[in-house]
């Protein structure tokens, strides 16, 4: 594993690289308020096993990456309303850092890969930088924050008070896993104390939690410009996701000419170990097919 940084869109953007430089670049682009942690470096390494060279990085505003600390604060509840007007930057802006970060590793090109809000950066990666993006997956994502909205429980623990300690960041994670989680798997507490307290560690910023959530919805809603993405296609979401429902997903898998839509039982919003496998599978199949069309032309 290698970690570095990259300045990028008057930001700096941590990033980590699993597998040899000479595998196909996958980046892996992670969701709201949370870390390159949570890319379990076990399924990376499954990335690599299938000839990837595999990039993690935190999103601006979380981890290691720049926090826009002097950025006007960003109020949460009247974004929920339809009032965006406090939000410092949308996912246009992620989706810019994440096309840098490519610049700044070298790389023309990647399959790119997103989860939750991730998933939305990535859609607009794909949007804004068609000849940056190999194939595109989505996953436990949506092209518009009305379309699978949470359930009113996954809204509480969405909203529920910052932590004011690092024990009680630990447990307020496993309890909103508890929540948003994959009812029909176990849940790996152990690993989810383990990487909720590190982040704690590298960076507890509850404001900038805010202004990602801000970003979210003050970026619109992607359906119309998704039928311009010509890249193959992955759309991956759960039947159980109470944070991002399927219909987030249906949307997106209907807005692209061609997608595929994988909708796997009983996951949540979450990635449980068990079902690595199949995604693993299934991102693989893609990439061969893109870079298979990509040799031809």
């Amino acid at each position: 594993m290698t970690t570095g940084t990259v300045q990028t869109n008057g930001v700096e953007i941590a990033y980590e690289t699993f597998g040899p430089d000479s595998g196909r670049p996958l980046l892996l682009v992670m969701g709201l308020a949370t870390q390159m942690l949570a890319w379990h470096e076990d399924l990376c390494q499954m990335l690599v096993g299938r000839g990837f060279h595999v990039i993690r990085f935190d999103n601006r505003d979380i981890g290691l990456s720049t926090h826009m600390h002097d950025a006007p604060p960003a109020d949460v509840m009247a974004a929920l309303g339809g009032d965006t007007s406090s939000a410092s930057y949308s996912l246009e802006d992620l989706a810019d850092d994440t096309a840098g970060l490519l610049d700044g590793l070298g790389l023309p090109t990647a399959h790119v890969v997103g989860a939750s809000m991730g998933g939305m950066i990535a859609q607009t990666v794909a949007i804004r930088h068609p000849d940056r993006v190999r194939s595109l997956t989505s996953i436990m994502s949506t092209p518009s924050p009305s379309i699978g909205p949470p359930t009113p429980e996954a809204v509480a623990v969405l909203l529920a008070a910052p932590a004011t300690t690092r024990d009680e960041a630990v447990q307020r994670a496993l309890a909103t896993y508890e929540v948003i989680g994959s009812p029909d798997y176990p849940l790996d507490r152990e690993w989810l104390a383990d990487i909720s307290g590190q982040a704690y560690d590298r960076a507890y910023d509850p404001a900038g939690v805010s202004r990602q959530l801000l970003a979210i919805h003050a970026s619109g809603d992607r359906t119309a410009a998704l039928a311009g993405v010509a890249v193959p296609t992955l759309v991956i979401h759960g039947d159980r996701d109470p944070l991002v429902q399927l219909a987030g997903g249906q949307a997106t898998a209907a807005a692209v000419p061609g997608a595929e839509l994988l909708v796997l039982p009983g996951m949540g919003h979450n990635f449980p170990r068990e079902l690595w496998p199949t995604v693993v599978d299934a991102i693989s199949r893609l990439a061969d097919r893109a870079d298979g069309l990509a040799s031809s032309s």
